[in-house]
C-alpha cells in the first residue's frame, strides 16, 4: 500500500521545477502600460497539494510583468471602515484555518516593505471612505496562498485590505479609486472563490471531486455575464443568480469581484477566464481583466 504524499509534497517539487523562472521575469515598466485587475479562486492550503492547480497560477503570473507591487482584498478580512495591513516588511502571516497538517502553520511569506503603496492606497480613497491601518495584521491565507504560489519568492511588496461592505456599489467605487495604481505598475487582486458553499458538500463532492449542480450552475450563470460584461447582472446576484444561498451561503468570497471590476475599467473591459474548473466540488473559475 502507497504512504499518502507528504503535506506541499507537490508544492516542494514546484519549487524546484517550476518555481526558478520567477527570479528572471521581466519586471513591469510603464512601456507596458497599466497592469490588469484579477479576481482569484484562491483555495486553501490544500491548494499545495495540487500540481496542476500550482502550475495553472503559476503559468498565469508568469505571462505578465511582474508588478511593482500588489494589492489583495481576501475574502477572509471583512472589517469597516476599509483597513490596510500591517506595511512593514516580513510582517507574520495569519494562520486562519484548522484541522491541516502542521507543515501549513509554519510556512512563511516574506515580502519586502510596502508602506510606499500603503501611502498611495489612502491617497485615492475620498474623504468620507477613511482608510485605517492595522499596524500588526499580516496577510491572511485568501492572500499568501495563492501569492506564494504565483510570486514564490515574495520578491513584490504586498499590501492587504479589507472588505469593508457587501455592496456591490460600494466596492465597485472602491475599485475604480484604485485604477491609477495599476498605471504604476500594481497588481489590484480580488481574492475568493467562485463557489464557496463549503456546509453543503457532501463527503463524495469535497472528497471525491463530484460537483454539485448549484455549483456548476452558479459558475455556469457567472462566466456568462463576466463574458457578456453585464456587471450589473453580476451585481443583482442576490435575485438573479441560480442557487446562490448554496453556492454562496456567505457572500465574503464572490464581492471580492467587484473591487476587481471596479479597478479593471469600464464594462466592456474584456474579461479573461484564466482558470476553470471544480477542485472540491467549488468552481475554481479565476479572471483578468484588462
Amino acid at each position: 500500500m502507497n504512504a499518502a504524499p507528504a503535506p506541499a509534497a507537490a508544492y516542494d517539487r514546484f519549487m524546484l521545477e517550476q518555481a526558478p523562472a520567477s527570479r528572471a521575469q521581466r519586471r513591469w515598466t510603464a512601456a507596458d502600460g497599466p497592469m490588469p485587475a484579477l479576481y482569484v479562486s484562491h483555495g486553501a492550503p490544500p491548494l499545495f497539494e495540487d500540481a496542476g492547480w500550482i502550475s495553472e497560477l503559476f503559468s498565469w503570473s508568469q505571462t505578465l510583468p511582474k508588478p511593482t507591487a500588489i494589492l489583495i482584498v481576501s475574502a477572509h478580512w471583512e472589517a469597516a471602515p476599509l483597513t490596510l495591513s500591517a506595511s512593514g516588511p516580513n510582517t507574520p502571516l495569519v494562520y486562519d484555518f484548522g484541522g491541516f497538517a502542521q507543515r501549513y502553520f509554519q510556512m512563511t511569506y516574506d515580502t519586502p516593505d510596502a508602506s510606499a503603496l500603503a501611502a498611495r492606497v489612502a491617497a485615492t480613497m475620498p474623504d468620507d471612505e477613511p482608510v485605517f491601518q492595522h499596524t500588526r495584521r499580516g496577510l491572511d491565507h485568501g492572500a499568501w496562498v495563492p501569492l506564494k504560489t504565483m510570486y514564490p519568492y515574495g520578491d513584490v511588496p504586498v499590501l492587504q485590505m479589507s472588505i469593508p461592505t457587501h455592496d456591490p456599489a460600494r466596492l465597485m467605487d472602491i475599485g475604480r479609486r484604485l485604477r491609477t495604481l495599476r498605471e504604476e505598475g500594481v497588481l489590484v487582486i480580488g481574492s475568493g472563490f467562485m463557489t464557496h458553499g463549503v456546509p453543503y458538500l457532501t463527503r463524495d463532492q469535497f472528497v471525491g471531486g463530484i460537483v454539485p449542480s448549484w455549483s456548476s450552475d452558479f459558475d455556469a450563470w457567472a462566466a456568462d455575464a463576466l463574458a457578456r460584461g453585464d456587471v450589473d447582472t453580476l451585481a443583482a446576484y442576490r435575485d438573479l443568480a441560480p442557487a446562490v444561498g448554496y453556492a454562496h451561503p456567505t457572500v465574503d468570497h464572490y464581492v471580492p469581484l467587484f473591487i476587481t471590476l471596479g479597478a479593471a475599467g469600464d464594462a466592456e473591459t474584456p474579461v479573461h477566464t484564466a482558470i476553470e474548473g471544480f477542485r472540491f466540488g467549488l468552481s475554481k473559475r479565476s479572471i483578468q481583466v484588462a
